[in-house]
């Protein structure tokens, strides 16, 4: 089991503890990162997770917070810069979907999706900048989805989230460039995540009747991409959103 002094570099996962997010925090932890593993919800999946990753390398840790919550992300930050120091790249994964009509959707659905999806990473952009900003490097990684760029009947709610995300993205990569700080986003397509639980067999074969590549994606896969936008390889591309859905919607 390696030591944590061998970290190379440092990510926060926000909404790690399952899906995406957990397939995310396993590609660097492997990559040779300290991982930052961010949980709300799922304190028990984050602690499963926790202890399968230990096993590959001990440059891993929990931390809990509501990213909707701005005391909640202070606290978090504070935690893990007094371990680290630095968080080179920050991959703001955490969100919450619906699926409802759109006149059934009420005011406190739309703010809480807002809240979760768009405020979270507001708030934990706006924190993990000064610092990158002062040492002019960083990379930051949002997750939208294929609905932010085309839009889903019945997610109209989430949809326009994921769009919001798209534009927080774009604008801020132009604002922060100077200070050699990247800003990309990754727009998932069908993945096999929880999402995927309520549809019938007949849903998925139609789904994947969609996809060029003719199958549901892995979370691993948008891992493998969140991974390459935070490498050096990625220095030239920013203000980018990487459509990781096997095809879906050409």
């Amino acid at each position: 089991m390696e030591g944590c002094f061998t970290a190379k570099k440092t990510v926060l996962i926000t909404g790690a503890a399952k899906g995406i997010g957990s397939a995310i925090a396993k590609c660097f932890l492997e990559d040779g990162y300290f991982v930052a593993i961010n949980y709300f919800n799922s304190k028990k999946k984050a602690e499963e997770l926790l202890k399968d990753l230990k096993k590959i390398s001990d440059c891993c840790e929990i931390f809990y917070a509501d990213v909707s919550k701005e005391e909640d992300v202070e606290n978090m930050f504070f935690k893990i810069e007094q371990k680290v120091g630095f968080i080179d790249v920050l991959v703001n994964n955490a969100g919450v979907c619906q699926q409802k009509l759109f006149l059934d959707v009420g005011l406190k659905e739309w703010q809480h999706i807002f809240d979760v999806n768009v405020t979270g990473m507001f708030l934990c952009c706006k924190r993990v900048l000064p610092l990158m900003i002062k040492y002019k490097k960083g990379k930051i990684i949002n997750i939208s989805s294929i609905w932010g760029v085309v839009g889903s009947s019945c997610e109209v709610a989430y949809s326009a989230s994921k769009a919001a995300v798209i534009g927080l993205t774009k604008a801020l990569a132009k604002e922060v460039s100077l200070s050699g700080i990247n800003v990309n986003c990754v727009a998932p397509g069908v993945i096999k995540t929880d999402m995927l639980n309520g549809l019938t067999e007949d849903e998925i074969k139609s789904l994947k009747e969609q996809i060029c590549c003719q199958r549901i994606g892995l979370p691993k896969d948008v891992a493998n991409a969140v991974l390459f936008l935070a490498d050096e390889k990625s220095n030239y591309i920013t203000g980018e959103v990487l459509n990781v859905g096997g095809g879906f919607c050409l």
